[in-house]
């Protein structure tokens, strides 16, 4: 927990591959088991949110990413997560950990797939869609 808080301390990923795909994760743990999310994880005592940003895609997505910058922050629950933009810097994609599936989306799979709650309209807010996203109108 967070000094002065009740929440867990978490880090997400968000990482485009080129201009229309947005990595996910399939969750197979609770919270969202079964639904699609950011890979990301908790922050362990002593890491910083970096260090464990770059451990947990690894462990969930067996990729090696640089992290770049903070793209926002969510309280889900008793978590709170702190999303950064990431680049793919080495590894194969494949899912591990606590991810049943791992792969890369574009728009129409992205908006028919079982997210986390608000996942999507988190996203549009940060502007952090993959850039040849149609905008939320054109996908209905």
């Amino acid at each position: 927990m967070t000094e002065g808080s009740r929440h867990v301390p978490c880090v997400g990923g968000i990482l485009h591959r080129g201009l229309a795909e947005l990595l996910l994760i399939e969750r197979a743990t609770d919270p969202g088991r079964g639904r699609w999310s950011l890979p990301g994880g908790r922050v362990e005592p002593g890491e910083s949110d970096v260090e464990a940003l770059v451990r947990e895609m690894a462990e969930e997505t067996g990729l090696v990413v640089a992290v770049g910058r903070h793209a926002g922050t969510v309280d889900i629950g008793r978590y709170r997560v702190a999303d950064y933009f990431c680049t793919a810097v080495g590894g194969t994609l494949a899912a591990g950990d606590d991810a049943a599936d791992a792969r890369y989306v574009g728009a129409a799979e992205f908006a028919a797939l079982p997210l986390v709650e608000d996942l999507a309209d988190t996203l549009r807010s940060w502007s952090a869609l993959p850039p040849e996203w149609p905008p939320a109108r054109e996908r209905q």
